[in-house]
């Protein structure tokens, strides 16, 4: 019999919060079925930081290769994160995620198997969206549920305010990020042109 191959045991590190947007992203599955019974799967994606739904696809079957796809679209409107957060299931551990992460030179976080509370932030996030729309939708085939999803998640960022994020939605308080951080870019460069005319001057 062929001997499987043994990993190094190691204590797990605890991940540090994210402390700005697209820092950290986690990933997992959900799954529904069709009014016939057809089963299928979404992979939801969420920005650690902001809270922001950056995926939410439905497809009938997930594979390695599939998941890498909705992360480059993403990644093509908004940039790559440092690191993505997940179990280590199949698809996001196998050869086609490996290869992925490689390529793009994104750091995949793996939690312990069984505990996914590590990974809180998407559990919170699927819980929403197996209350809030799967349990009170009806979807007649795969592109209804894909509508109905995508309608979800627009109003999950847009509309719902969480109090992690000062009861501001996912959006509003990402635009507020990012004009803070053009305020202090600016305040940056403004200060750098100030100490740059004081040399000047020092050198006459």
């Amino acid at each position: 019999m062929k001997k499987r191959a043994k990993r190094v045991a190691h204590a797990r590190i605890r991940l540090a919060e994210a402390s700005y947007p697209n820092q950290r992203w986690s990933m997992d599955f959900v799954s529904d079925r069709l009014v016939d019974g057809r089963w299928f799967r979404i992979l939801t994606v969420v920005d650690q930081y902001t809270r922001e739904c950056l995926c939410a696809h439905a497809d009938r079957s997930q594979t390695g290769e599939k998941v890498s796809e909705q992360l480059e679209r993403v990644i093509a409107l908004r940039g790559a994160p440092q690191s993505i957060t997940s179990d280590n299931g199949s698809e996001f551990a196998g050869q086609a995620m490996d290869y992925w992460a490689h390529q793009t030179g994104v750091k995949l976080d793996f939690i312990r198997s069984g505990k996914p509370a590590e990974n809180g932030y998407i559990e919170s996030f699927n819980g929403r969206l197996r209350d809030e729309c799967l349990n009170v939708e009806v979807f007649l085939d795969l592109a209804a549920a894909r509508s109905k999803i995508q309608r979800w998640k627009r109003d999950y960022n847009q509309q719902r305010p969480h109090s992690s994020l000062a009861d501001r939605t996912p959006q509003e308080f990402a635009q507020a990020v990012m004009q803070r951080s053009f305020v202090l870019s600016a305040a940056e460069r403004t200060n750098e042109s100030t100490q740059d005319a004081v040399c000047v001057e020092e050198l006459k």
